[in-house]
C-alpha cells in the first residue's frame, strides 16, 4: 500500500509524541512546517517523533521532502512514509498510527498537526504538559493563530439547529440571540474543557485511542475531527482546549477550502458533513438540521440582493447544499467518496 522510507534516529530517549504531518499538494508549506519542528527543543531533544506521510501528490513531493529531510539532517527525528494514493486525512493518519503501534514503538500520545501549521515557542511542551498532568482528557486542542498572530476559530460547540439556522442565515440580531450555541466559541484565556477541537494540532492520548478507536475513515477528509471528539465524550473522556500551546495556522493552504479565496465547495465535503449529521444526529434531525440551513441561506441571499451585499459566499453554494441535503441524497448514513486524484505534478 505504501514504501517506507527510513531515517535512524540518533537519540536513544523515547519520545513522548508522535507526531503526524500529511502532505497533499502542499509540499512547500509541509517543508515549512518542518522548519519550524527542527527549531522546537521538544523535538531536538529527542521527545518527539515525526512521521510524515506523503499522500499521494506524487514521485516529485516524495523526492523534494526525501532531499529537504538529508540536506537539512533531520532524520534524526523525521521519517517519510510515501504511499501511491491519497488516502485523506483519515487513511493517511491511521496509516501512521497503525504502523507504529504494530511496531511496538506508540508513544503515550500522537500528536495530529497540519502540514499548514508552524509551531512557536513551547507550544509542545505546554500541550504535553497539560497532558500529563490531566490523566481524564484523551484529546487537546492548541490555540491557532493567524500568521499575524490573530486567534482563529477554535475551540467550537457541537452544531445543532439552533446553528445551522444561524450560520445560514447570517442576520446580526438572530446571530447575537443564538450565539450560546454558535459553533464558533469566544476563546477561552485559560485551559478549559469544550465540546470539539480542529484537527490542525489536536493531541491524542494513547490509552483513549485504544479505548475510542482511530479516525471514521469513511469521512475521508472533513468533519472527521468533530466525530472524533463526539466518540470521545461518549466513551467518558474529556476534550479540552488549551490556548498555552500556540501554533500558527495558514488556514486553507493544505486543503484548498480557506477565507481569502472563495472555493466552490467540494462533492466531498457534502458528503462528510451529511454523513456526521445522519451519524450522530439521526434521520430526523438530520432532515431539520439540513431544513433550517437551507431556510436560512434562502433568506440570506434574497436579503444580500436588495440590499446589494458584496458575495462572498462560495460559488453555487445553496443550490450544492440543496443537491447533497437529505432531501434529495436519502438517509442512508454515506460513505464519502474519494476525490479523484489530481495531477501529480505540483
Amino acid at each position: 500500500m505504501y514504501t517506507i522510507q527510513l531515517q535512524e534516529t540518533g537519540s536513544s530517549m523515547k519520545p513522548q509524541v508522535l507526531i503526524v504531518i500529511l502532505n497533499y499538494l502542499a509540499t512547500d508549506v509541509t517543508l515549512d512546517c518542518l522548519r519550524s519542528l527542527s527549531a522546537c527543543p521538544f523535538v531536538l531533544g529527542g521527545q518527539a517523533k515525526v512521521v510524515v506521510w506523503e499522500n499521494g501528490t506524487g514521485a516529485c513531493a516524495a523526492v523534494k521532502l526525501r532531499e529537504a529531510i538529508d540536506s537539512n539532517q533531520w532524520g534524526a527525528w523525521a521519517e517519510l512514509l510515501v504511499s501511491p494514493e491519497n488516502l485523506g486525512f483519515t487513511g493517511g493518519n491511521n496509516r501512521v498510527i497503525e504502523r507504529a503501534h504494530q511496531r511496538g514503538e506508540l508513544p503515550e500520545y500522537v500528536l495530529l498537526l497540519n502540514s499548514d501549521t508552524l509551531v512557536i515557542d513551547d507550544s509542545l511542551t505546554s500541550l504535553v504538559d497539560f497532558m500529563n498532568g490531566h490523566p481524564h482528557v484523551g484529546i487537546a486542542g492548541s490555540q491557532l493563530l493567524t500568521e499575524t498572530g490573530k486567534h482563529q476559530c477554535s475551540p467550537f460547540r457541537f452544531p445543532s439547529i439552533a446553528s445551522e439556522l444561524e450560520q445560514g442565515l447570517k442576520l446580526g440580531v438572530v446571530s447575537r440571540f443564538l450565539s450560546p450555541w454558535c459553533v464558533a466559541m469566544p476563546p477561552p484565556t485559560h485551559a478549559k474543557a469544550v465540546e470539539w477541537v480542529s484537527g490542525a494540532s489536536m493531541i491524542l492520548r494513547r490509552e483513549m485511542l485504544s479505548q475510542v478507536g482511530l479516525l471514521d475513515e469513511d469521512y475521508f477528509t472533513y468533519f472527521e475531527d468533530m466525530d472524533l471528539c463526539k466518540r470521545v465524550h461518549h466513551a467518558g473522556w474529556g476534550v479540552w482546549y488549551v490556548p498555552q500551546s500556540k501554533v500558527i495556522h495558514l488556514e486553507g493552504a493544505s486543503s484548498g477550502i480557506g477565507h481569502q479565496i472563495v472555493k466552490r465547495r467540494p462533492e466531498f465535503w457534502f458528503q462528510a458533513r451529511r454523513r456526521y449529521y445522519l451519524k450522530h444526529h439521526g434521520k430526523f434531525s438530520a432532515g431539520v438540521i439540513d431544513a433550517s440551513y437551507i431556510i436560512g441561506f434562502s433568506l440570506w441571499r434574497i436579503r444580500r440582493l436588495l440590499q446589494a451585499k458584496v458575495d462572498v459566499d462560495p460559488p453555487h453554494m445553496l443550490l450544492d447544499f440543496i443537491r447533497n441535503s437529505v432531501f434529495f441524497e436519502g438517509f442512508r448514513i454515506p460513505i464519502v467518496q474519494t476525490p479523484a486524484k489530481r495531477p501529480s505534478n505540483e
